[in-house]
C-alpha cells in the first residue's frame, strides 16, 4: 500500500523523524487556516502518487495570501500523469543548503535489508543510478542482527556528505530503519533529505510503501486505505480480497499465483495484445472466488476479452472448471472468456468446459494458444 507524501510524513513523525510543519487541505478555507498557523512562505504541494509533480506545476511557493489562493486553486483538480489532485499539502518553506537521498528497502536477491544514501538528492534517483552509480552508497543489513550503529556511522561518513550533516543523517537513518522494520514497510524513502542553512537535517519529502500482509498488526492503517489513490477497479478487488493491479489494455487476466499471472501478462504482450490487469486469485479457484474475479474484470469497460489461466497443483482442475461454469451463471459476462487449465485432473476439466463451449466460453489447450485467441477476440 503506497502512502501519499503527507501520510508518509505523518508516519515518519511517529518514529521521531523530523519533518516540516504543515497540513492537508481539500478546500481553500482550510488551506488559508493552515497557512495562518504555520506562517509564510508556504510550499503548496499536490498530493498524487506519481513523480514529476514539480515539472507539472504541482509544487509552488506562496509568499502571501494572494499567492496561496492562486496556487491552491490552480493545483487542486490538476491532472498530473493521469492522477487528479484531490488533496493539497501545505508546509512551511525550508532554507535549503544541501539535498541528499536516503532509503531503506528489501534486497530480495540477497534476502537482506538495503540502505541507500546519496549526496545527490532532489533528483530522480534512477537517473543517478544510471548516469553516476558510484554516487549512491549501499549498505546491506542482516535483518536477524539489525542495524549496527558503528557500521552505520562509517557508512554515512563515507558517503561524501557535508560534515555538518553527518550526525543528523546518522540519527535520521537510525529512526528511518526503525520505521522500516517496526512500521512494517517495504520501502521508506526521503528525497530530498535536506541540510538547512541552520545546520539541521530533516525530511522534506516522504515515500512510504506499507506491507499489506502486516495490516493485521496496524488497525490505524484503515485510514490510509480510505484515501488511497487506487482506481475503482482496484478498490473493488481489494474489498473482495483479490490481488489486483489495473493496467491499460483490453485483455482481462485471471491466474492462480503471482508468477503465473505475470507470465500470462507477458505472453499476452508477446502475441500482440495488451493486458488490462494483473489478477492473482491465489491457490483456490472456487465458484465464489471466480465470480468475484470475473465481476471485477467485467466492470472494466476497456476489457474486450478475458483470459483465465489456471494451473492445478493442489487444486483440482475439474473443480476449477465447475467453479468457472457456476461463476458464469452468477455474473452477466460482457466479454468472451478464453480458458486454459492444466495440471491435476486437466482432461476431466476440459470435458466439463467443452460441454459448455460457446461464443462466450472458449477452452484452449495451451497458454500460448489461449493468449492468441484472447487477443484475437479482443481485436
Amino acid at each position: 500500500m503506497d502512502l501519499f507524501e503527507y501520510q508518509g510524513k505523518l508516519y515518519f513523525k511517529k518514529f521521531g523523524i523530523p519533518v516540516s510543519d504543515g497540513g492537508a487541505a481539500d478546500n481553500l478555507e482550510d488551506a488559508v487556516n493552515i497557512a495562518e498557523k504555520i506562517g509564510y512562505p508556504i510550499v503548496v504541494k499536490a498530493q498524487v502518487q506519481v513523480g514529476g509533480r514539480g515539472k507539472a506545476g504541482g509544487i509552488k511557493i506562496a509568499n502571501n495570501l494572494d499567492e496561496l489562493k492562486e496556487h491552491f486553486q490552480n493545483i487542486l483538480g490538476m491532472d498530473i500523469k493521469g492522477h487528479i489532485v484531490k488533496l493539497v499539502w501545505l508546509e512551511r518553506s525550508s532554507d535549503i543548503k544541501e539535498e541528499y537521498y536516503a532509503s531503506f528497502t528489501l534486497n530480495r536477491a540477497k534476502r537482506l535489508h538495503l540502505c541507500m544514501l546519496s549526496a545527490q538528492g532532489g533528483v530522480e534517483i534512477e537517473k543517478v543510478a544510471e548516469e553516476n552509480p558510484e554516487a549512491i552508497s549501499r549498505l546491506d543489513i542482516d535483518p536477524s542482527k539489525g542495524l549496527n550503529h558503528g557500521e552505520l556511522e562509517d557508512f554515512v561518513k563515507s558517503a561524501n556528505l557535508n560534515d555538518q550533516a553527518v550526525e543528523g543523517v546518522i540519527d535520521i537513518l537510525t529512526k528511518l530503519y526503525d520505521c522500516f522494520v517496526n512500521g512494517d514497510a517495504d520501502l521508506v524513502e526521503i528525497n530530498p533529505l535536506i541540510l538547512t542553512v541552520e545546520g539541521k537535517v530533516h525530511a522534506l519529502d516522504a515515500k512510504v510503501t506499507l506491507d499489506d500482509d502486516a495490516a493485521f498488526r496496524h488497525e490505524d492503517w484503515i485510514e490510509y486505505r480510505g484515501l488511497s489513490d487506487a482506481d475503482d477497479r482496484e478498490k473493488a478487488a481489494h474489498e473482495k480480497g483479490l490481488n489486483y493491479i489495473g493496467l491499460d489494455g483490453t485483455v482481462g487476466v485471471i491466474a492462480n499465483g503471482a508468477g503465473l499471472a505475470m507470465s500470462t501478462c507477458d505472453v499476452v504482450n508477446q502475441v500482440g495484445g495488451s493486458p488490462a490487469n494483473f489478477l492473482d486469485i491465489g491457490g483456490g479457484a472456487n465458484a465464489d472466488l471466480m465470480a468475484a474475479a470475473l465481476e471485477v474484470i467485467n466492470s472494466d469497460p476497456k476489457v474486450k476479452s478475458i483470459l483465465v489461466n489456471i494451473f492445478g497443483g493442489i487444486v483440482r482442475c475439474d473443480e476449477v472448471a465447475k467453479g468457472i461454469v457456476t461463476a458464469m451463471g452468477k455474473v452477466d459476462i460482457k466479454s468472451p472468456i478464453v480458458i486454459r487449465l492444466d495440471g491435476t485432473n486437466a482432461p476431466l476439466a476440459r470435458e466439463i468446459l467443452n460441454e459448455q463451449k460457446s461464443e462466450k466460453l472458449v477452452p484452449e489447450a495451451t497458454m500460448l494458444s489461449a493468449a492468441k485467441k484472447a487477443v484475437e477476440l479482443a481485436n
